[in-house]
């Protein structure tokens, strides 16, 4: 089976795992405090805050800006789940906005639809409270634009750069342009700590609010623990951390194999019927993932490629969620197909292929030539 996603994990890695689980010490400690530094410096912000996963990333970041019960948070449509669901659990209200085709990211133009909309009326203007871009699969959103309507709105923007750990954008680092972001090291990321996220930020005062978010609400700056607020336990081991700082080591051998590998796809795609990721002029994309879109046929013509190819001994997927169309999302508030017709299109035609470090460019052969086979046979099919 050639797999969708292999994480870069070496020796050294290994050993620098069995010598903090050796050490004893398993919890918060040194090495997390250095998997912060290195991050931030990475990043180029003052302050990173090493948290469980990106989920919590997320969710910190938005109870850091007090976001709560009755609160609108503005956000893409298509993403992963968790970058709704923490809006859902600050008691907030997601209002969803379309992409753009060619990036699947956020389209400042539908954003600046929503923030007129929104602003017009006294009852949702005082309840706007953030903007999450999200910036799938490695590329980041049009940040400019979108910084440009966060300003002239007086938002916050909280960056979703779960994939786009090194991406930049007008030589812009993710994780810099919004008050906060938020990284994933999740296995399918370019460095992974099994499970673990970051949260980055130029802002001390939120930084310390984070810290202690996340750590039951013990204030940071305490000699003696003292609990200035309800938190949780959101606290990174030591061990993830070890693995963090090798991985952090091998961050621009990976993602410039990923731009090698999405390159050859690019190539080997040129006369078959799939458009590949666009990559907007002036940014680079860490390809968390390699999404394409299927020119012809439908979710059902997708999701049977991708089970015809699995037979086939090739693992792909579908490119992320369509979030309003869920079932929690759809019967809460009664979104419905053709509200998001950007989104509608490119959920149903989006298909993942394999991309890590393993890949051989004879194996990329081998998941093209198989692809467009299935496809042509899945269209004589029908």
């Amino acid at each position: 089976m050639i797999r969708l996603a292999v994480p870069s994990i070496e020796e050294d890695d290994l050993q620098a795992v069995r010598e903090a689980l050796a050490s004893g010490r398993l919890v918060q400690g040194e090495r997390v405090a250095e998997f912060e530094r290195t991050v931030a410096n990475c990043v180029g912000c003052k302050h990173a805050v090493a948290v469980t996963n990106c989920t919590a990333a997320l969710h910190l970041s938005l109870l850091a800006l007090g976001v709560g019960p009755g609160d609108i948070v503005i956000v893409t449509a298509y993403s992963w789940i968790s970058t709704a669901n923490v809006i859902e659990l600050c008691g907030a209200q997601p209002v969803f906005v379309d992409i753009d085709r060619d990036t699947f990211n956020l389209d400042p133009n539908r954003l600046e639809d929503a923030l007129v909309k929104l602003m017009k009326s006294t009852g949702t203007a005082t309840r706007v409270k953030a903007i999450l871009p999200v910036h799938a699969f490695g590329l980041m959103a049009n940040m400019p634009k979108i910084s440009d309507l966060a300003q002239r709105f007086d938002l916050p923007i909280v960056e979703d750069a779960a994939c786009a750990l090194g991406a930049s954008c007008k030589e812009k680092k993710a994780g810099t342009w919004g008050i906060m972001g938020c990284f994933s090291f999740h296995p399918r990321k370019a460095v992974t700590t099994g499970e673990g996220g970051m949260i980055t930020t130029d802002d001390s005062r939120l930084a310390d609010r984070l810290r202690a978010l996340r750590n039951h609400g013990q204030d940071p700056g305490a000699h003696s623990p003292d609990f200035i607020m309800p938190g949780f336990n959101c606290r990174m081991t030591e061990f993830q951390a070890a693995l963090g700082l090798s991985q952090m080591a091998k961050l621009g051998r990976i993602i410039t194999a990923r731009r090698r590998l999405a390159r050859n796809y690019d190539s080997l795609l040129a006369c078959a019927p799939v458009f590949v990721p666009e990559v907007n002029k002036g940014s680079l994309s860490t390809y968390q993932s390699y999404v394409g879109m299927l020119k012809e046929g439908d979710e059902a013509t997708r999701n049977r490629l991708i089970e015809r190819l699995k037979e086939e001994g090739v693992e792909t997927a579908i490119g992320t969620v369509h979030m309003p169309l869920t079932s929690y999302f759809r019967s809460k508030y009664g979104y419905q197909g053709g509200d998001f017709p950007v989104t509608d299109h490119v959920a149903a035609h989006s298909i993942a292929l394999p991309l890590h470090e393993q890949l051989s460019s004879e194996d990329q052969e081998n998941i093209v030539n198989g692809l467009i086979r299935e496809i042509y046979r899945l269209k004589g099919a029908l």
